[in-house]
């Protein structure tokens, strides 16, 4: 019998994707919360090279992150041959607002994501979503998830590799292999993080360099940490990390541009140092990140000695699996009518993935419901022809 451990934190939403892949499984799991654990943080960090979580051990195999493929390879059990009458891609708040509307007009419906969440897993607090006061990006994402739980949904957590046409379907190919058709399609998969762009970036990944701090936070406790950006992500990252870490140097490119409501919250923090017209020119380290070189607007650099560093810079659209399927404007958006019409016949977006010009977890959601409609409008009208 295999053994498995999952190494996680309390906050980490790829966290809980992970053990709920193995529990949809039927997989069982001992699961060591790392953030309340010192010692066995230590162990994770020796056994995997990574100050990240999800680590997953399975035997003598190591498992970085929450790696969708190599969990269906290892545990995945798929059904072939299902048509569905919509196939959403992308489970944040407009893929599974899409979902349970679609379900609610007793369409056949599937969501294929690599995560549960999308965005809106990053949100330390949000203070901005009708009907909570404050609530956490994972915590009203679950609320989410529950709902569409209750729904008869198909959720397959898997990363899309290619979108095809292939006459009156749509074809959905993973990186598993796994291949879905569907009468109409919904694409909703979002955002992504952009990376700084510094040498050595992709070798400090996890061992020094976080795109989650909710994930890996707990994990610098007492420590010297950058957070880097002038959004409001950033400034949340930053005001938070402020009372896990013993320091939180802020590097601004240009000049903050975080709602004052963040501002406010900064200037009351007094272990905050804030570098503005600034940015990082190099990483240093060995094994795990040990300092930045940074750089302000005149080219004076300065080297900061540090544990961690959150880049919080902005997002890039998930549509590099489209290849030409649909329209994209030039940043690279799927163009969208008021609607959520694509250029394609029975081809629908929503959320942060358009061209829509606000992007909320509300209007997401929003939309979600928009493109839902859409579709079922669609399949009534084919069906009648």
């Amino acid at each position: 019998m295999q053994q498995i451990t999952v190494y996680s934190t309390k906050n980490c939403p790829y966290c809980r994707m992970a053990k709920a892949f193995l529990e949809r499984n039927n997989v069982t799991y001992t699961g060591i919360d790392v953030g309340e654990d010192i010692e066995a943080a230590k162990k994770m960090v020796a056994l995997s090279g990574q100050r990240g979580v999800p680590v997953i051990a399975v035997d003598d195999e190591v498992i970085i992150g929450f790696d969708s493929q190599r969990l269906n390879e290892l545990f995945g059990r798929i059904k072939a041959g299902e048509t569905f009458d919509v196939l959403i891609v992308g489970a944040g708040p407009a893929g599974l607002t899409a979902g349970m509307y679609c379900s609610r007009k007793m369409l056949s419906t599937a969501i294929i994501s690599e995560n549960i969440g999308g965005q809106a897993l990053e949100s330390w607090a949000i203070e901005n979503y009708m009907g909570y006061r404050m609530v956490t990006g994972e915590d009203l994402m679950k609320k989410f998830e529950e709902q569409v739980r209750t729904e008869d949904i198909r959720l397959e957590l898997d990363r899309v590799a290619k979108i095809s046409r292939d006459g009156n379907l749509f074809t959905v190919t993973t990186v598993s292999e796994n291949t879905f058709k569907a009468k109409t399609l919904i694409l909703a998969q979002g955002k992504r993080p952009k990376k700084l762009g510094v040498a050595n970036e992709e070798q400090f990944l996890g061992r020094g360099v976080s795109i989650c701090s909710t994930c890996d936070g707990p994990l610098y406790k007492g420590k010297r940490v950058v957070v880097v950006g002038g959004g409001n992500s950033a400034l949340q990252t930053a005001v938070e990390m402020s009372d896990i870490a013993q320091s939180v140097s802020l590097i601004v490119k240009s000049t903050i541009r975080g709602d004052p409501v963040y501002l406010e919250k900064l200037k009351l923090k007094k272990n905050i140092t804030l570098h503005l017209h600034t940015q990082i020119s190099a990483l240093h380290g060995e094994k795990f990140l040990s300092a930045i070189t940074i750089k302000d607007e005149k080219g004076v650099e300065q080297k900061i000695d540090l544990d961690g560093v959150f880049v919080e810079i902005g997002w890039l659209p998930n549509t590099d699996i489209l290849d030409g399927f649909v329209e994209l404007n030039n940043k690279k958006e799927i163009v969208v009518d008021i609607d959520c019409h694509t250029n394609v016949e029975g081809v629908y977006a929503a959320g942060d993935v358009t061209s829509a010009k606000s992007k909320q977890i509300i209007i997401a959601a929003g939309d979600g419901a928009k493109a839902a409609l859409e579709a079922y409008e669609y399949i009534m009208k084919s069906a009648s022809s």
